[in-house]
């Protein structure tokens, strides 16, 4: 069973997480077997070499693994991350997909794909995440 009732139930609980929000990651989708997050690329998502950033796209991967792992037991934190970047972004919008591959009693396995609205596929992550103890 969700621990969020609705989409906006869980935009409202993300509110608090700032970074990701300030830099224009939305949540976009939230469902049992997972979520989406997004952002549209802007000048303070680049690197000097005009890429989007390694950190921007870390953080898209976190935030859509902190709403997906939290929709199921919260709190539920990043324990560990396994990143790989692929490609380069040639689109204008980022999207990350976040999917249980693991569900255990005190940890869980998330898998999260990131790719740009060319269809490209920007990053895959692994994250390990840790539940917390608490009511979820």
């Amino acid at each position: 069973m969700p621990v969020f009732d609705s989409i906006d139930q869980a935009r409202a609980y993300f509110e608090g997480d700032r970074f990701a929000l300030e830099n224009g990651v939305t949540i976009d989708a939230l469902s049992p077997a997972g979520a989406v997050c997004s952002f549209t690329i802007t000048d303070r998502h680049r690197n000097a070499e005009g890429g989007v950033m390694g950190g921007a796209i870390f953080t898209l991967v976190d935030l859509a693994f902190a709403v997906a792992a939290n929709n199921v037991y919260r709190p539920t934190v990043a324990q560990q991350v396994s990143m790989n970047f692929l490609s380069g972004s040639r689109g204008s919008r980022l999207t990350a997909r976040a999917s249980c591959r693991k569900d255990g009693r005190n940890s869980c396995v998330y898998n999260v794909d990131v790719s740009d609205d060319l269809g490209r596929d920007i990053a895959q992550a692994t994250i390990t995440g840790f539940k917390l103890t608490g009511k979820s």
